[in-house]
């Protein structure tokens, strides 16, 4: 151990210069090839380093370029470096080489057969949280992990793991309630309904939710068209307390911040195994505080979850581990077929939320009826209402119009309210036939709204038209195509084109 901190305890100051480069999900530090500190040929491209402030240390990769790029005795920062620091230009940084991953032995150790162990996990997600894991470390973890499935002890022990890494919060009174989708089904924004109706009845709901993963928009990125959503620890803490409930991206309030790098290295991966997800859902809402917890599972041939089988086996991990951690779990089972609502992309699918809160009379019936069911287990959960009356306290808190005035102070509480943008550029895609619906393609036409921009153009994505059991004529309207641009317009038209069996209609017979 000694000889380690002697190996890494050579390091250099230089002034910090930020250089206006996305570099994606990846911290990365620039240096001048040729200069000072590559010339001790301890810093070559690829290698990872401790980047310090006086208030901060984050771990980057090293990447070279030209001497007029970066001087020598400065080095460059990409975007994600110099917010993660929160630098200044010309301020002073000291740059370290980054000690090993220790714990990657038990990685190994996992992959050759053995149990994760308690020690293990802790051991594997502070390295992860410290930045000290490189992406394929990182994705060899995931891949030893999917390979051969946790057992329930193997994932109770990962759950404990991601949430030690984080912050914990803690309130004052139980219960705390939550609730979480796990996710597949396009518009399924119920959580912009349900935090203001359950608010709004006296229970505390502190709700994280994450940014898109893979779909045309995130709970995050929609209520983001709203109202902000970056806010740290004790802003949120401000929020809950005057208001009951909160709707912020879990990343900015540091609640599992191993849980956001594996995901976004398992997300090119495509290995979304149960235990995984359950590790995840389960240490976010441990953090948050949460006492009462609503797990809602769609399932459908194009979800997540693809079968009832394997909803029950989600379900009884599901209730182990939380079990285990002294959760109170409830879950539903819901319908995953179609789309939810009509917006697919975060501007419209807040606009379908609006609606609903609004009590207007075109507001998708689908969101209202999903968003109060679940609501009303949440009530139910809380103690807020007896069995079976959940639901008639949730439409009597939606029509009463308490939700929309709870919706707009939390809107308030988190920095303002403001109005969904919608892109400007759009396109039919119409009826090829006459006929029913008689499916949805939920990922191909999640797919569409992707190309489409989203959810990186807030204002992209489809406004689904044509639902399940639907009749259509044909070159009658199916969904139409947002984009903020003609460019990413044209890319979604001729997907679109492609696949025009993302709506399936039948011929009447």
């Amino acid at each position: 151990m000694k000889d380690d901190a002697q190996a890494f305890a050579s390091s250099f100051v230089a002034g910090a210069r930020r250089l206006g480069i996305d570099s994606g999900n990846a911290a990365v530090l620039y240096l001048a090839a040729g200069g000072g500190a590559c010339r001790t040929g301890r810093y070559p491209a690829g290698a990872r380093v401790r980047v310090s402030t006086a208030r901060r240390t984050v771990t980057a990769l090293v990447h070279l370029v030209r001497a007029d790029i970066v001087p020598d005795g400065e080095v460059g920062l990409s975007d994600l470096t110099w917010q993660r620091l929160g630098a200044s230009e010309g301020e002073p940084v000291r740059v370290r080489l980054a000690p090993p991953a220790r714990s990657f032995a038990f990685v190994r150790s996992r992959i050759f057969g053995a149990d994760l162990s308690v020690e293990a996990a802790n051991a594997i997600v502070g390295d992860i949280a410290a930045g000290l894991y490189s992406d394929i470390e990182i994705a060899a973890f995931i891949t030893a992990c999917a390979g051969r499935p946790l057992k329930v002890e193997e994932t109770f022990a990962l759950t404990g793991a991601m949430v030690q890494a984080g912050t914990r919060l803690e309130w004052p009174a139980a219960p705390v309630v939550d609730k979480h989708c796990v996710g597949g089904l396009p518009g399924n924004r119920t959580t912009l309904l349900i935090v203001p109706i359950v608010a709004a009845c006296g229970l505390t709901i502190p709700k994280t939710s994450s940014r898109s993963i893979t779909s045309p928009a995130g709970t995050a990125d929609a209520m983001e068209t709203l109202a902000p959503v970056d806010l740290d620890t004790e802003r949120m803490r401000r929020v809950v307390e005057q208001e009951g409930g909160c709707i912020v991206w879990g990343g900015a309030v540091n609640l599992s911040p191993a849980d956001d790098v594996l995901i976004r290295i398992s997300r090119p991966l495509d290995f979304d195994g149960e235990a995984a997800m359950v590790a995840s859902v389960l240490s976010k809402k441990l953090a948050a505080g949460s006492t009462h917890v609503l797990i809602d599972i769609p399932v459908g041939p194009s979800a997540k979850v693809r079968s009832q089988a394997a909803a029950e086996s989600l379900v009884r991990l599901f209730q182990a581990v939380g079990q285990a951690y002294g959760l109170t779990i409830r879950t539903v089972i819901s319908d995953g077929s179609q789309p939810v609502g009509r917006g697919i992309g975060p501007a419209l699918e807040a606009l379908d939320a609006l609606a609903v809160l609004r009590n207007e009379r075109d507001a998708p019936a689908d969101l209202r009826t999903r968003a109060l069911t679940l609501a009303g287990h949440v009530l139910e959960l809380g103690g807020k209402a007896a069995a079976g009356e959940g639901f008639a306290l949730a439409r009597a808190t939606l029509e009463s119009g308490a939700a929309l005035r709870k919706f707009e102070a939390i809107c308030a509480a988190q920095g303002g309210m403001r109005v969904p943008e919608v892109g400007a550029f759009r396109h039919d895609v119409l009826a090829r036939r006459a006929g029913y619906v008689a499916a949805i393609d939920n990922r191909r036409l999640a797919r569409v709204a992707k190309l489409a921009g989203a959810p990186k153009d807030a204002g992209a994505g489809v406004l689904f038209l044509a639902p399940v059991g639907r009749t259509v004529k044909a070159g009658g309207p199916l969904y139409t195509i947002h984009a903020a641009s003609a460019g990413t317009l044209s890319e979604a038209v001729a997907y679109a084109a492609t696949h025009p069996d993302i709506i399936a209609i039948v011929e009447d017979e």
